[in-house]
């Protein structure tokens, strides 16, 4: 490994760490704070919070961002072990690097893939690890390197070094000790928007941690109000969802959230009136976004409402979230027509393009910038909560209610 690539190595590392490890708490601040605001979170398709709090977020509850910075403090580690090291070790570890760098870069392949394709959301903390992964994967493959079939034996005989080294011993039992420590101190919760059906809801939230309850509250009655002109009918909570069907983080709360609807209907019902309202990304019928990407969302709007017709709605709805990526207007009318069996789509397209531009001004009433934006009571919730909070807010809501104390 010559100076220069093994100062471009540790440069590209370090840049890479920096972006993990802020990557890392970001997730940490999103998981503990459920009004935290991540910094790079630009609209709805540049967002790191959408990519955090996705399935693909954390890998047996250990985050992702937080794998990457473990990899990059190895590849710094070895590569710094390199500058003094004997010309054997350090051409064994030229070996290590492009063996580690080959591992990350399928992982950020992989990674890119989802976030693009499957999200649909950019995280620019990510692109910048991306882009240090492939760095230091050219750099390492085009070193001098040794057989591949010979680096299980020669691992073998540098561990042995290792172990007979003080400083190196010492120097890696902290790295693993500091990683396992970042490991255990991260929330030991589910993160991201899903819920399973088991989910114990906020009444056990409460009985567990009433700490955590109380600091719940006190946020939620910090937030200011807004006036929506959408009629309660007769219910004590009012959830108002300003709704994109090609939008990634609108089907991730639907799948989320929907239990937790059927709970409290079973529980209270009629209680709480759940209220979808059209907001296309669309500059078609969406003039309020002219620069919107999701170019199938105004045709999956109307496929929804032509659906309600024949009370199949709520089947439309769950296709077009399960097909984001493949939305336009031959696809979703195909579909109207094979889930509702309505195959006049064109030619009533144009008039429920009306109503769906109706809900699309009431968004302009508290001036949307991204979907999903909720409405609970008034208080208006950028992107969604966790589902935990998300309950815990139509409960205090329904107790207040109940108490006489309602604000909506």
């Amino acid at each position: 490994m010559s100076p220069f690539v093994r100062r471009t190595i540790l440069a590209l590392a370090f840049v890479g760490l920096g972006s993990a490890g802020t990557s890392t708490f970001v997730h940490y601040q999103l998981v503990q704070d459920p009004s935290y605001t991540s910094f790079c979170d630009i609209n709805d398709t540049v967002s790191c919070t959408q990519v955090y709090l996705s399935s693909y977020g954390s890998v047996g509850g250990i985050p992702t961002a937080l794998l990457g910075a473990f990899w990059f403090g190895l590849v710094l580690l070895l590569t710094l072990a390199a500058g003094p090291a004997s010309s054997e070790i350090a051409e064994n570890i030229g070996g290590y690097l492009l063996v580690l760098s080959t591992i990350g870069l399928s992982a950020v392949l992989f990674l890119g893939y989802v976030s693009f394709m499957v999200i649909g959301a950019l995280c620019v903390l990510c692109v910048v690890v991306y882009a240090a992964v492939i760095g230091i994967f050219l750099l390492s493959g085009a070193s001098d390197s040794i057989p591949w079939l010979s680096i299980p034996g020669r691992m073998a005989g540098d561990l042995g070094r290792l172990v007979r080294s003080p400083v190196a011993l010492a120097s890696t039992l902290v790295y693993l000790g500091a990683t396992a420590a970042t490991v255990a101190v991260f929330p030991g919760e589910d993160t991201g928007l899903s819920v399973s059906s088991g989910s114990s809801g906020v009444a056990d939230t409460a009985e567990d941690s009433s700490d955590d309850g109380t600091e719940f509250a006190r946020y939620w009655d910090a937030q200011p109000r807004v006036e929506l002109p959408v009629p309660h009918d007769g219910a004590q909570v009012l959830v108002v969802k300003f709704n994109d069907y090609e939008c990634p983080s609108c089907a991730a709360t639907y799948m989320a959230y929907e239990p937790i609807f059927a709970r409290f209907e079973s529980s209270h019902p009629g209680a709480v009136r759940h209220v979808s309202i059209d907001y296309p990304l669309d500059p078609e019928c969406n003039d309020q976004t002219p620069r919107g990407g999701h170019m199938g969302a105004c045709e999956a709007a109307v496929a929804v409402r032509l659906a309600r017709r024949s009370d199949r709605d709520d089947r439309m709805a769950r296709w077009l979230y399960e097909n984001q990526q493949s939305l336009s207007r031959e696809t979703v009318a195909e579909a109207l027509a094979r889930i509702a069996g309505m195959s006049d789509f064109d030619a009533l397209y144009e008039a429920t393009l009306e109503d769906v531009k109706a809900d699309i001004a009431l968004g302009g009433v508290i001036e949307i910038e991204a979907t999903p934006t909720f409405v609970i009571n008034g208080v208006m919730i950028k992107g969604g909560l966790q589902p935990e909070y998300f309950e815990a807010a139509i409960e205090l809501e329904l107790e207040r209610a109940a108490a006489g104390g309602s604000i909506g």
